[in-house]
């Protein structure tokens, strides 16, 4: 488990001066108490559920950045917590859970995982039980830990590129690559999106991160990719091989436990 405190505490005030969960909009967490920085069109805040770092995880599953649904569902959890007296700790494991690819998104996300058999390779009946009891497995996370927007708009890892912003490949080829390589234990990765696709792929050709069980070609879960069915099946026989092979290694590991 690794977590960066010095963030949070850096935000706790701005967070402790939030409204109620229930009210808390746009205006209260897009706004400069939050931007951490600006390039041109492009704006990225903070968000403290990516501060923690399950190196203990069978899974991870990389999205592009948060978006406002998650950002705005980390900060409802994090207020909670203040409003509890929860420790730091526990504030950043909650607000994980809360966010972790939160909404419709989520419910894609777990279709495609039991689909493709993560379920049946961890022992589940479900790969919901990764959001819940069994949270332990998995680590969510982004190329871009941070909340990014464009012109106020969640960021989408097309326009611009990554590698046409020097911010972005920061965070994507430098900051990204440091959390995968905690990881403790021979991981199924799975990139969501061809963007994150690309960038893990050169990752691995570069030697930055260990090439691990990757679902490449596993489609972007948002409701906003209107292909995302189509694509899932052309890949899906390929993507339930690679799990197969996964799962062989993960009994292979419980039985060395």
């Amino acid at each position: 488990m690794t977590v960066d405190y010095l963030q949070l505490k850096r935000y706790l005030p701005s967070i402790n001066r939030l409204p109620n969960p229930t009210k808390i909009d746009k205006g209260d967490l897009i706004n400069e108490k939050f931007l951490i920085e600006k390039a041109s069109d492009i704006e990225i805040y903070y968000a403290p559920h990516n501060e923690y770092i399950n190196r203990d995880a069978k899974i991870v599953i990389v999205g592009i950045t948060p978006g406002w649904t998650q950002m705005k569902a980390a900060f409802q959890e994090a207020k909670v917590c203040l409003q509890q007296d929860a420790t730091l700790i526990q504030l950043m494991k909650s607000s994980k859970r809360a966010a972790g690819f939160a909404g419709t998104m989520r419910t894609n996300l777990i279709e495609m995982l039991d689909a493709c058999g993560v379920n049946d390779a961890l022992q589940l009946s479900t790969s919901q039980l990764l959001f819940s009891q069994y949270q332990n497995l998995v680590h969510t996370t982004s190329l871009i830990k941070y909340p990014v927007f464009i012109k106020g708009k969640n960021y989408t890892g097309h326009t611009p590129k990554i590698t046409q912003s020097s911010l972005l490949t920061e965070f994507a080829y430098q900051v990204f690559p440091k959390e995968i390589e905690e990881m403790k234990n021979d991981i199924l990765l799975i990139p969501l999106g061809k963007a994150v696709s690309e960038v893990v792929k050169e990752l691995v050709n570069q030697g930055n991160i260990t090439e691990y069980s990757c679902l490449f070609g596993f489609p972007h879960p948002s409701g906003a990719n209107g292909h995302r069915k189509r694509q899932f099946e052309m890949v899906k026989p390929e993507l339930q091989r690679i799990v197969k092979k996964y799962a062989n290694q993960f009994d292979q590991s419980k039985t060395k436990s």
